[in-house]
């Protein structure tokens, strides 16, 4: 059946019908023919202008495919790096965007069966960076001009002068630190607790406590004298010394006491020693004025008994 005429009603019907997109199996890259049903596809395969071109390209198959596949490539790579440049893209909305040209080279015709494959070959080839997610295949161009490539480098300096210059000024404020401590000379600061560290020595020696009395400072009246006495930190009670023998043990107080008692009672010696300390001891006012009064009394009662006798 011969084509229709351009300009008659068949051939507008027939471009209405063809509009857009088709169905990808009934297209014949060889021809660049496209079918709209499996019925038409099959009759244009055993038509004889698709017979005398597929022995054309049946003579160099590998040639052609090859052919088909540099120009898929190179087509599918220019529109990724006009049209995203450098992000990172989903494969399929790339794919999308370049088949909307009816004219476009269809990838059954490429060695490629899938669009996986396709990327998996960008990514071996250095072209492009592809991942796998969830969502499917990403890719992102890698822009490999001589022009991106003095740009990378420049950059790439600019950082080594940054960080060399931030090296230097680092160098220079550490050198004044070690200036400004070795005026200053050692540091009188006292470390803090968490830098204190307890050294013990290698040999530590024995523990020893020492239970001496203390000196008294103030003297007791004669009135408080004759009382119970209270245990210094000797542990003396006039004149008795409690034995140091266990000094955690607490002695009995009042059988000292009364030990102590029945001693100065024995021993008259016991009560001048006891008298020449009370004498000797520091006394306070109040004492003094005492201990004065009793001397002017028994002064003027040894005048009176002197008069006494010589009358």
């Amino acid at each position: 059946m011969p084509r229709a005429e351009v300009g008659t009603p068949k051939y507008l019907a027939n471009a209405m019908k063809s509009k857009g997109l088709q169905r990808l199996r009934w297209y014949c890259q060889v021809c660049e023919k496209q079918c709209r049903d499996e019925n038409g596809f099959k009759c244009h395969t055993q038509s004889e202008s698709h017979l005398r071109q597929m022995l054309v390209v049946g003579e160099h198959a590998g040639k052609h495919i090859s052919d088909f596949s540099s120009q898929f490539q190179s087509e599918f790579v220019a529109l990724l790096s006009r049209r995203f440049g450098t992000k990172r893209v989903h494969a399929n909305r790339v794919y999308q965007e370049f088949i909307q040209d009816k004219h476009h080279l269809h990838m059954n015709s490429t060695r490629w069966v899938t669009l996986t494959e396709f990327c998996k070959h960008l990514g071996r080839l250095g072209i492009a960076r592809v991942d796998e997610t969830e969502k499917g295949w990403f890719i992102a161009w890698i822009d490999s001009s001589p022009k991106a490539l003095a740009k990378q480098e420049a950059s790439m300096k600019k950082e080594r002068a940054t960080t060399s210059d931030e090296q230097r000024e680092r160098l220079l404020i550490a050198e004044q630190i070690e200036r400004a401590a070795a005026d200053a000379g050692p540091s009188t600061e006292t470390p803090d607790d968490s830098e204190r560290i307890l050294k013990l020595d290698e040999k530590p020696g024995k523990l020893v406590l020492n239970f001496a009395p203390k000196p008294a400072t103030t003297a007791t009246s004669s009135s408080d004298a004759d009382a119970t006495p209270q245990p210094t930190s000797g542990l003396k009670l006039n004149g008795f010394k409690a034995p140091a023998s266990n000094p955690l043990k607490r002695p009995n107080v009042f059988k000292m006491a009364a030990s102590a008692k029945t001693e100065k009672r024995k021993s008259p010696e016991g009560d001048e020693k006891s008298l020449t300390k009370k004498r000797d001891a520091p006394m306070g006012a109040a004492e003094r004025l005492i201990h004065e009064e009793q001397e002017r009394k028994r002064r003027k009662m040894e005048r009176d008994g002197g008069l006494m006798r010589d009358a």
